[in-house]
């Protein structure tokens, strides 16, 4: 690693986000028994008491997201006017859902409505039809469009500076200038903002392995015999560390591009099997009327807060504040990482493209999942072909997963695909991820981050989880993340300002509105917002020359 490379790396970003992390996560491991006490408490007070915040959240994204798309602002294009899509439709789609969903999505669709069939929302009577009706109405619900509108709050204004803007900073305080002012941005606050975000991706990143790990080892127990413990799960995470490791080693293009479009077309084939095989018609009409019944209660879906429980003294679940809150608390801790993503790879696409492309494809790919995995395990809970009640109650979820999957033709075939696929969902996961990290704590971004960057955030997150697991205290990080977003609530807030008042600003000096895709260039690098002098940017780099050579220079070590 040349001297160049190392001035390169923002240090109190870089140092400052492991130790908040460290310092937030050692007490709960030391005292693991009043920490799952702290843990508990954690999560009932943001769903409690931040509890309509994030539901005010969830819906003013998508009406925020549909007004930047349909307004002058959604026509500006994400590079100069000789520039294409970087990638295609294809890898894009299969990029963005490979970092969005990741194995979660495995894991879910085939669970999660046997929880909501047994506490169901609206006071429906829980372990009837109706239940099951609403429970995969709400997978699809919580796993729709509100949850890529939150994404795509950090996405927006980071994508705009650094292809509009030419700001080779991918940092959620360089977003921020516009509405907090060049001094603040590059200041403390601008600090400590960057270092809460990343924080809050680590914290993030780090409880998918939660899911992914147990999910991925209960599939070898079932190919391969492995006994299910501790030694296994750590085994998976570092052949997953390997797999990003290789990824992040070649870079953007040749790793998770390729790895993308393997996994997507992998999984269809696997839909589309299940659906072939298992109860076509019922999984096609039971997955169009969810549908009906998600659109035709999405407002009631989206700003139910279930108040009137607060005089019923007997009612101590509360659906909206443990699902619905707690999803868009998850979704707003993922969105640095997962927003900042879909900026990295939308260079050449217009802001429209973006955001309806986001939302759509990604609402599709999760409702595929739903739809296929989903009802074809209600399926076989109403045919008595399998309790999956019983299953999920008394075994667990990863066993009754597998156990779903067995009852296909070819089992022990599908069961492989399945778990190549999580193995390969999870490895491009956290390979995007240590990319997006490793370009925040960088002072400067041309093309990619430093190599010995990218592969040491990889390495990173998954060797601080095995640490974690093996003290026992791998719950502090779900706490983490669960506590994370609630600064990320205001930081929402401002970015959603700042894409406005930048972008109204520029558009200001352009000459014409009228044409399809609006190319803003020779943008002055001095807006109302600056307290510096700026000159004339005509497409290169914000930082100064001296940087850029020392980047390149890096990148070559």
């Amino acid at each position: 690693m040349s001297k160049g490379s190392r001035e390169l790396i923002d240090k109190p970003t870089f140092f400052g986000a492991i130790l908040l992390l460290l310092i937030t996560t050692v007490p709960l491991i030391l005292f693991p028994d009043l920490g799952s006490l702290w843990i508990l408490a954690a999560k009932e007070f943001v769903t409690e008491r931040f509890g309509i915040l994030y539901l005010l959240l969830g819906i003013g994204s998508i009406i925020f997201m549909a007004y930047i798309a349909f307004s002058d602002i959604g026509r500006i294009k994400l590079g100069s006017k000789k520039e294409s899509p970087e990638f295609s439709t294809i890898s894009w789609v299969a990029m963005l859902l490979s970092c969005g969903i990741g194995a979660s999505i495995l894991y879910w669709s085939m669970v999660e409505w046997v929880y909501y069939y047994q506490q169901p929302p609206f006071q429906v009577e829980a372990n009837t039809p109706e239940a099951a009706r609403w429970a995969v109405a709400y997978g699809i619900f919580h796993w729709g469009p509100l949850a890529w509108s939150i994404y795509l709050i950090p996405a927006l204004p980071i994508a705009y500076f650094y292809y509009v803007r030419r700001s080779r900073v991918l940092k959620f305080s360089q977003a921020l200038v516009p509405v907090l002012g060049e001094r603040r941005a590059k200041g403390a606050t601008g600090k400590l903002i960057d270092i809460s975000l990343v924080f809050g991706m680590l914290g993030g990143v780090a409880t998918r392995l939660g899911i992914a790990a147990p999910l991925i080892t209960q599939g070898f127990h079932e190919l391969l015999g492995l006994p299910i413990r501790l030694e296994t799960q750590i085994a998976v995470l570092i052949l997953c560390a390997l797999l990003f490791g290789y990824s992040a080693f070649v870079g953007l293009k040749r790793g998770i591009k390729t790895f993308s479009n393997f996994t997507m077309w992998l999984a269809l084939l696997l839909l589309l099997f299940v659906l072939i095989a298992g109860p076509t018609l019922f999984i096609l009409n039971n997955g169009l009327e969810t549908l009906g019944r998600m659109l035709h209660s999405f407002l009631r879906m989206a700003t139910w807060t279930e108040s009137f429980s607060y005089f019923e003294q007997l009612s101590y679940f509360r659906f909206p504040q443990q699902w619905t809150v707690f999803y868009w608390a998850w979704w707003l801790v993922f969105a640095p990482s997962v927003g900042l993503f879909i900026a990295h790879i939308s260079r050449g696409r217009t802001i429209k493209e973006m955001i309806i492309g986001s939302i759509f494809f990604g609402t599709l790919g999760c409702f595929l999942f739903y739809m296929v995995l989903g009802n074809y395990g209600v399926y076989l809970q109403f045919s008595g072909k399998l309790d999956l009640v019983q299953l999920l109650n008394n075994q667990g979820a990863n066993a009754t997963i597998f156990a779903i999957l067995k009852t296909l033709p070819a089992g022990q075939w599908v069961v492989l695909v399945y778990t190549l696929i999580a193995l390969v969902f999870t490895a491009i996961t956290f390979d995007s991820i240590s990319h997006i990290l490793a370009s925040v704590v960088q002072k400067e971004v041309d093309t990619e981050p430093l190599r010995w960057n990218r592969i040491f955030w990889a390495f990173a997150l998954a060797l601080l989880p095995i640490a974690l697991m093996i003290l026992g205290g791998f719950e502090a990080l779900l706490a983490a993340s669960i506590i994370a977003g609630i600064p990320l609530l205001l930081v929402a807030l401002l970015l959603c300002l700042s894409i406005v008042k930048v972008a109204r600003h520029d558009l200001g000096s352009h000459p014409t509105l009228i044409e399809k895709e609006i190319v803003l260039e020779k943008l002055s690098a001095k807006g109302p917002w600056s307290h510096e002098e700026g000159g004339e940017q005509d497409g290169t780099t914000l930082g100064s020359s001296e940087n850029a050579k020392q980047g390149s220079a890096g990148e070559r070590s």
